[in-house]
C-alpha cells in the first residue's frame, strides 16, 4: 500500500505522520516533484503564514522553539503513560494501520501467507517474516484440505475453518467454493448447531457485532464501531430459536457468521459488505445462565416493550447508518417475534426472514421440481405439514400463492388443499379461537384429529412436509401410510440439525420400499436399498438466500415482495436436470451453486424491476451475466 514519505515527527505522543496519513486516508496520489520546488523566500513566507495559524493551537509555541515537553533524547514526554503505565492507570490505545510488514501478515483481508511473491516480500517489508519458499494458492488449498480431512470430529473441522477465516479470508472462501459439498456441512448445518451450543467454550476472537441491552440508546454509535462502511447485507439473530436447539442466547452468533460466509461463497457478495449481528436480550436457558463460560448477558430474556424498543432502535440505526438498500435478514427468532418483526418492518425496510421466506422458497422449488416425478400440477396435490410455526406456515403460504397463480383461483381456495398438524393435532376450525394469528388461515372444517398418523390416514396427503423441529416423528407407520396412499409419496423432513430431522433418508427409503421421493434439511449420505442407490435431496436454504440476496443487491431493491420469492423458487426448480431426476433428485447438486445463485439473482432482480422496486438504473440487458460479473472472487490479488 502506498503511503506518503513523512518523517515520523511526534508530539504529545501522537505521530504527525499518522495524523496526515489518517487525514488523507488511503489516497495513492503522488506529490509531484514540481510541487515541492519553491524558492527559499516563498518557503519562508509560507512557513511564517502557517506558523501564525498553528501557533494559537500550540499554546504559543513555535516549531523553531525547543519545546519544554521535549526530552533529552529527542523524543516526547510520555504524557499518556504508555511506557510507565501500571494496571490501574488508563492509557490511550493510539494506533494506525499500515498494510505492510508484520501487520500485513495479521490482516485476514490481505494476508496470503507463503503465497506472497519475492517481489511483494521486498516491497512490503516481509523479508525474514516468512520462510523462504513461495507456493501457489492451489497448493495452499491442497495442504489445508488434507489437514481438515484428518480431523475426525466435525467441530474440529469447524474450528479449523473459522481459524482460517480469521487469518486468510481469500483462502477460506477458495476452499469453501471449490469444496462446497464437503465443507458446507462443516461451516453450516449440522455442525454449526454444535458450535453454537459450545460457542462460549470455543470462543477465541469476536466475529460480528454484539448489541445488548447495555447499548440501548447508543446503537448507532455501536454500528459505527464496525470497521467497514459499505454494508449491503446484515444477518441478525436474537438467539432464541437456534435451528432445532432452542434458546442459545448470545451464542447464536454462529448462525449469522455462517450464513454470511455462504452469502459470499455461494452468492458472491463481498465479505466486507457483510455484517453479522447478535441482539443479546438475555436467555431463558438455565444451563447457559449457570455456565461460567457463557459469553452473553447473564439474565432472563427481555420481552414486550423493552424488547421491541431495542429492536426498533436497531432497525432505525441500520437504515440511518447504511441507507435504504441494506438487506436485513432476520434469523432464528422465535415464532411470535419473527412474524411481528417481518410484518412491522416489511414496508419500511429491506427485510427478509430466512426461516419463513427462505425455507418456503426452497421447499416450493423442490415441490415444483418433484411434479415431474409424481405427476400433475400443484392444485392436484394435497399437502400435510407436521409443524405450524414460522417455517411451516411460511412454506404453506408460498405454496398456496403459487397454486393461486397457476390456477387463477382465490388464495383462500388454494389454502384448502393444505393441512397443518401442530402439537395439539390437526388444525381445524373448531380450534380457531385458541390459535395464534398465523395459524388461523389453515383452520379448515374437519373433525379433530389428535396425531399425525391419524391425519395421514384420513387426509390422504400426496406430500408430507416436516418442519416441527422434533426428530423421528415420521415413524415407520406414518411413512407406510403415505406409501399406501401414493405410488410415489413426496416426503420432506426439513428440521435441522440432522439429529432433529423427522426421519432419516435410510428410514424413508426402506419403509416406503424405495418408492419415496425424499428430501431433508440437513445432508444425508446416499442409501443403497435392494441393489439400487438412492441419492437424497437436500432442501437447504443455502440454495435460495445467497442468490436471493445477490439479486436484491445488484438491482438496488428497496423492498422484498412475495413475487420475488416465487421468482427464486421458479429459477431453482429450472436448474434440476434430467440427470438429476434419474437419480431421484429434486434439487441440483451444490457443485453448481454459483451458477444456480446467478440464475436466481437474475430472476429476482427481473421481478424487482418489473414491480418498480429496483433503483439501480439502467437495467442490465443480461441479468445473469451481470450477476456473475458482480460475484466476489477469492483468487489472490497481486500487490504493488
Amino acid at each position: 500500500m502506498t503511503s506518503f514519505n513523512i518523517p515520523p515527527i511526534t508530539r504529545q505522543g501522537f505521530s504527525i505522520k499518522s495524523r496526515i496519513c489518517g487525514f488523507f486516508g488511503t489516497s495513492k496520489r503522488k506529490i509531484s516533484q514540481s510541487h515541492r520546488v519553491v524558492t527559499a523566500e516563498k518557503e519562508q513566507e509560507e512557513q511564517e503564514d502557517m506558523e501564525s495559524i498553528l501557533k494559537p493551537l500550540r499554546d504559543g509555541e513555535s516549531v523553531l522553539d525547543l519545546s519544554p515537553r521535549s526530552t533529552v533524547s529527542g523524543g516526547v514526554e510520555d504524557v499518556y503513560g504508555e511506557d510507565r503505565a501500571t494496571e490501574d492507570q488508563l492509557v490511550t490505545p493510539w494506533t494506525f494501520s499500515v498494510a505492510s510488514g508484520y501487520s500485513l501478515l495479521r490482516d485476514p483481508q490481505y494476508n496470503k501467507g507463503l503465497a506472497f511473491t519475492e517481489k511483494e516480500r521486498d516491497a512490503h517489508y516481509l523479508c525474514g517474516l516468512l520462510p523462504p519458499t513461495v507456493i501457489t494458492q492451489q497448493l495452499q488449498e491442497k495442504k489445508l484440505m488434507k489437514s481438515i480431512r484428518e480431523y475426525q470430529v466435525p467441530l474440529q473441522k469447524y474450528m479449523a475453518m473459522m481459524d482460517l477465516q480469521e487469518r486468510n479470508e481469500r483462502l477460506f472462501y477458495k476452499l469453501l467454493i471449490d469444496n462446497v459439498e464437503e465443507l458446507l456441512p462443516v461451516v453450516y448445518t449440522p455442525t454449526v448447531g454444535e458450535a453454537c451450543q459450545k460457542y462460549g467454550s470455543i470462543f477465541r476472537r469476536p466475529q460480528g457485532l454484539y448489541i445488548s441491552l447495555k447499548e440501548k440508546g447508543k446503537i448507532l454509535e455501536v454500528l459505527k464501531n464496525w470497521p467497514e462502511r459499505s454494508i449491503q447485507v446484515i444477518v441478525v439473530t436474537d438467539g432464541e430459536r437456534i435451528l432445532g436447539l432452542g434458546d442459545l442466547g448470545c451464542q447464536g452468533m454462529g448462525i449469522p457468521v455462517g450464513k454470511l460466509a455462504l452469502y459470499t461463497a455461494l452468492g458472491g457478495v463481498r465479505p466486507s459488505a457483510c455484517l453479522p449481528v447478535t441482539i443479546d436480550v438475555g436467555t431463558n436457558n438455565e444451563k447457559l445462565l449457570n455456565d461460567e463460560f457463557y459469553i452473553g448477558l447473564g439474565q432472563k430474556r427481555a420481552t414486550g416493550k423493552e424488547y421491541y424498543d431495542l429492536l426498533h432502535e436497531f432497525m432505525c440505526a441500520v437504515k440511518q447508518n447504511y441507507g435504504e438498500k441494506v438487506l436485513v435478514q432476520f434469523e432464528d427468532f422465535a415464532n411470535h417475534n419473527a412474524f411481528e418483526l417481518l410484518a412491522k418492518y416489511g414496508t419500511t425496510h429491506l427485510v427478509f426472514n430466512d426461516d419463513i421466506q427462505g425455507t418456503a422458497s426452497v421447499v416450493l422449488a423442490g415441490v415444483v421440481a418433484a411434479l415431474k416425478l409424481i405427476g400433475g400440477i400443484l392444485a392436484d396435490h394435497t399437502f400435510l405439514f407436521l409443524g405450524a410455526g414460522e417455517a411451516g406456515t411460511g412454506i404453506a403460504e408460498l405454496i398456496a400463492l403459487e397454486m393461486s397463480k397457476q390456477t387463477k383461483a382465490p388464495i383462500e381456495e388454494s389454502r384448502k388443499k393444505i393441512w397443518l398438524v401442530d402439537s395439539k393435532g390437526l388444525i381445524v376450525s373448531s380450534r380457531k379461537n385458541s390459535l395464534q394469528h398465523f395459524k388461523k388461515p389453515w383452520a379448515h372444517d374437519h373433525e379433530p384429529l389428535n396425531n399425525l398418523l391419524d391425519a395421514v390416514k384420513v387426509i390422504k396427503p400426496t406430500v408430507l412436509i416436516g418442519s416441527s423441529g422434533v426428530g423421528r416423528t415420521f415413524t415407520k407407520e406414518v411413512v407406510q401410510a403415505m406409501t399406501a396412499n401414493n405410488e410415489k409419496p413426496l416426503i420432506m423432513a426439513l428440521s435441522n440439525p440432522t439429529s432433529q430431522s423427522e426421519c432419516t433418508a435410510e428410514e424413508a427409503y426402506q419403509w416406503s420400499e424405495g418408492r419415496a421421493i425424499f428430501a431433508s434439511g440437513s445432508p444425508f449420505d446416499p442409501v443403497e436399498y435392494k441393489g439400487k442407490v438412492y441419492v437424497p435431496g437436500q432442501a437447504n436454504n443455502a440454495y435460495i438466500f445467497p442468490g436471493f440476496g445477490l439479486g436484491l443487491v445488484i438491482s438496488g431493491t428497496i423492498r422484498v415482495h412475495d413475487d420475488m420469492l416465487l421468482a427464486a423458487s421458479e429459477a431453482l426448480a429450472k436448474q434440476v436436470t434430467d440427470e438429476n431426476y434419474n437419480k431421484g433428485l429434486i434439487y441440483p447438486p451444490f457443485t453448481d451453486i454459483r451458477k444456480i445463485s446467478a440464475n436466481i439473482a437474475a430472476n429476482v432482480a427481473a421481478k424487482a424491476y418489473e414491480l418498480g422496486l429496483a433503483t439501480r438504473l439502467p437495467r442490465p440487458a443480461d441479468l445473469v451475466q451481470y450477476a456473475e460479473s458482480c460475484m466476489y472472487s477469492p483468487v489472490y490479488r497481486n500487490y504493488r
